[in-house]
């Protein structure tokens, strides 16, 4: 039978907007909170700025335990968690805290690794003229490896957008579920196709805008 799209297309359109909520929520959050725990991870290094061993220690077991975990894995291991922290182990908001979690501890990573490369004569001569770490921190290291976390940042927007389209394995929706359910389940290839293609320019135009804005930083 041919796709009756008259049906399908608010059914869409609220699943396009479940995964703007989905990716724009956890991009936000685990952003910033992959941000301020790939800072600590830096600056609590081994002659860092903050250096503690045994918060590094902690930080990093952290982040090499969750970080490797397959979000469908994730979902289940974080039930008792998310029930306790959402209420509901079930629906968009809990699909957001286990996606907040997968990426904060992804993001820390990526935020070390970039600010590892940053000149530690730099830094150096920063604390020899009497910076504080913190000052230190938010304006000299972060900008100076602001162009690669640009970059990091949008391959974890497209990991994010992954993500998402698990999301309905708990209920969350998003282009994913609708893929899965009024495409893949009913064997109609053409939904099917239409939601990976809008899935497809998404990401195409995120990782555009992530390129330009790192070109931007880098010319600076």
């Amino acid at each position: 039978m041919p796709t009756d799209w008259g049906r399908l297309r608010p059914v869409l359109s609220e699943a396009i907007g479940t995964t703007v909520y989905l990716v724009g929520v956890t991009f936000l959050v685990g952003g910033v909170i992959g941000l301020g725990l790939g800072t600590l991870l830096y600056a609590t290094r081994k002659g860092g700025l903050l250096s503690s061993a045994p918060l590094n220690l902690v930080l990093n077991v952290l982040v090499n335990v969750v970080r490797p975990i397959p979000f469908i894995i994730l979902l289940a291991a974080l039930g008792p968690v998310t029930l306790k922290v959402i209420g509901t182990t079930i629906g968009t908001d809990a699909a957001v805290f286990v996606m907040i979690v997968a990426a904060s501890f992804g993001i820390a990573r990526i935020v070390e690794q970039n600010l590892v490369t940053v000149d530690p004569g730099v830094i150096e001569a920063a604390r020899a003229m009497g910076a504080g770490p913190v000052r230190i921190i938010l304006t000299l290291l972060i900008p100076e490896a602001l162009g690669p976390l640009v970059l990091g940042y949008t391959f974890v927007v497209i990991a994010i957008v992954d993500m998402s389209a698990m999301a309905g394995t708990v209920g969350g929706g998003g282009l994913g579920d609708f893929a899965l359910v009024y495409g893949y389940q009913r064997f109609d290839w053409q939904v099917t196709l239409v939601a990976t293609l809008i899935i497809i320019a998404g990401v195409q135009g995120v990782q555009f805008l992530g390129n330009w804005l790192a070109r931007k930083v880098l010319r600076r």
